[in-house]
């Protein structure tokens, strides 16, 4: 059972070979930097498929639009559910460098099959405008289909499972004992989320631009090359990484616990937290501590029966595997407020791009900027916010309120949910104006109309994504980052799949007579996708009420290293623990 008490285990690194690791050899932002490079690099790959999969399922698989919608929101909600399987087998199994080396090789292979189905024509239906002639064009089936989601899951597979480790083997990179180094944390979550910009920011212009100009196959063969060098970026740091060494399954702890919660539900709880740590000796004034150095006491396997046998781990368990329990069961509420905020993204990522195919996209005489570009418009702004944000607001937070972070991780994820409503009034009083003037005045507007429900988000993005990662990654045990930080990830999953959920409720809801519903027809000027963003930026503000109101009963575990505000306040500490011990 020692191997899963993790809370009360020091932090134990290994290098590539298994030897512990030495201070000044391995960690750092020096190895950190090398997983940087591919998270920018696989970024940039997955991004380009990612964002304009709407363009080639609909103009070349011929998928009708609202199919075409869901195939991308299943296929990036897959990518993230699957960080789950990442998160799992990173920290059971395999660790998060040798995870991230498999599934890196799994990911290119996809992006390999992708290029060569777009450029070998038998393996695609024939060429057909699906804007003017829908109905008749022949839809992918057969062997055609098969391979297109045969090449889209290998990618999903492999980037799901790449994510949660990448955070994870970055921040593994800076160690919780040491202060300075766990001061960086938040700085590296910050420069990693500006790689995160930076590859979603030259996807977004130069591949896409790419793709539309020279073909779907050169798009995809790029991003092959690009996922390529990522690849070769993660190895070549690892003789610097410092390696977290896999712990067993992380589920059967869990299991344990809830199994010995379930048969021992009637046992009577120690009055006190201080119990735990404090022998009583026959009368009850005659109390002893034996509360000192006890953070460096080691389980043994010396509880016995009173028959001489050992104790079951089906019904005697650590507090560590409590803890752990409780962390998971408390950050789930946190988590759920997320979705909503995902299936914002989501829309921005399929209607979004074919509601700019619709409008002038005319820059200058000659040159035309592609629809899914325009998504590259808040990574433009935000590789120039995130440096000021860490440099200018971050030092000023830090003097108003003592955090490290400048606010707090929970903090910033509801600054993010409040902002990402006002994306979808932008977007909604947007595409009323462009369908009128389309239907009632013939007249293109403008594709930059659009911009402003981009850089909103963006602004909502940056903190919300960012506090999320942070906080899930602060508030996990030895053992567990990488799953806890795959829940990160598991919200934009959950987030897409319910697009695509709304998608068809709100076409069988709206349906009628004379119309198919809101969402039904190829045509958006013959849509109501207006009503539909109205729909969504009522739901994303009572989750955002909804947030502040799990977040104001959250409590953090006072046990982890930079927890939250309750950290250097020993009163606080007390309080706070007794918070979590009345869960």
């Amino acid at each position: 059972m020692s191997q899963f008490m993790y809370g009360s285990m020091e932090e134990v690194s290994v290098d590539w070979r298994g030897k512990p690791c030495k201070a000044n050899k391995h960690g750092g932002m020096s190895a950190a930097i090398f997983v940087l490079g591919l998270q920018a690099f696989e970024m940039m790959a997955v991004a380009a498929v990612g964002n304009n999969l709407i363009t080639y399922v609909f103009n070349d698989m011929h998928f009708p639009l609202s199919k075409s919608a869901n195939v991308v929101t299943n296929f990036i909600g897959t990518v993230f559910l699957l960080s789950l399987v990442g998160g799992f087998l990173s920290d059971s199994y395999l660790g998060s460098f040798w995870t991230m080396l498999v599934f890196g090789f799994v990911e290119l292979f996809g992006f390999i099959l992708l290029c060569i189905q777009a450029h070998v024509p038998q393996l695609r239906p024939p060429h057909c405008d699906m804007v003017s002639n829908g109905d008749h064009c022949e839809e992918a089936k057969g062997y055609k289909a098969i391979i297109l989601f045969i090449a889209l899951y290998l990618v999903a597979l492999g980037s799901g499972c790449l994510k949660p480790n990448i955070i994870s083997l970055g921040a593994d990179q800076f160690t919780r004992e040491n202060t300075k180094q766990s001061k960086k944390l938040s700085t590296y979550f910050n420069i990693a989320y500006f790689a995160f910009c930076m590859g979603e920011l030259i996807a977004l212009t130069l591949l896409v631009w790419v793709q539309t100009h020279s073909g779907m196959d050169v798009g995809f063969g790029i991003s092959a090359a690009v996922m390529g060098i990522g690849v070769i970026s993660l190895a070549s740091g690892t003789v610097l990484y410092r390696n977290k060494p896999p712990r067993g399954s992380i589920f059967t702890p869990i299991a344990q616990v809830l199994v010995a919660a379930i048969t021992k539900r009637k046992q009577i709880c120690p009055s006190s937290v201080e119990m735990l740590n404090v022998s009583r000796n026959n009368g009850p004034n005659q109390v002893f501590d034996t509360s000192f150095n006890t953070e460096n006491l080691l389980h043994t396997n010396k509880f016995k029966t009173q028959d001489g046998k050992n104790e079951s781990p089906w019904r005697l368990c650590t507090v560590s595997q409590v803890e752990q329990v409780k962390i998971i069961i408390s950050v789930v509420p946190i988590f759920a407020c997320t979705i909503i905020f995902n299936t914002i993204l989501a829309q921005l990522q399929t209607f979004s791009v074919q509601q700019g195919s619709t409008m002038n996209t005319k820059i200058i005489d000659g040159f035309e900027i592609p629809p899914a570009s325009l998504q590259s418009i808040p990574y433009i702004m935000l590789i120039f916010v995130v440096p000021l944000y860490e440099t200018v607001l971050v030092p000023t937070a830090q003097k108003i309120t003592g955090n490290d972070s400048g606010i707090t991780p929970l903090q910033r994820v509801g600054i993010g949910l409040f902002v990402a409503t006002f994306s979808m009034v932008s977007a909604a009083l947007v595409e009323k104006k462009r369908r009128v003037l389309a239907l009632h005045h013939d007249e293109t507007m403008s594709i930059f109309w659009i911009a402003p429900q981009f850089l909103i988000f963006g602004v909502s993005e940056m903190f919300t994504a960012v506090g999320l990662i942070e906080f899930f990654y602060k508030q996990s045990l030895e053992g567990m980052q990488s799953f806890l930080t795959a829940m990160t990830y598991c919200s934009y999953s959950f987030g897409f799949y319910l697009s695509s959920i709304l998608v068809s409720l709100v076409n069988q809801i709206t349906r009628s007579k004379s119309h198919g519903g809101w969402l039904s027809d190829n045509d958006l000027n013959k849509d109501r996708l207006d009503l539909f963003y109205w729909m969504l930026a009522a739901l994303s503000l009572i989750n955002f009420f909804n947030y502040v109101f799990c977040s104001k009963f959250f409590s953090y575990n006072p046990s982890l290293s930079n927890g939250g505000p309750c950290h250097d306040d020993p009163k606080a500490r007390q309080g706070s623990l007794e918070e979590v011990y009345d869960i």
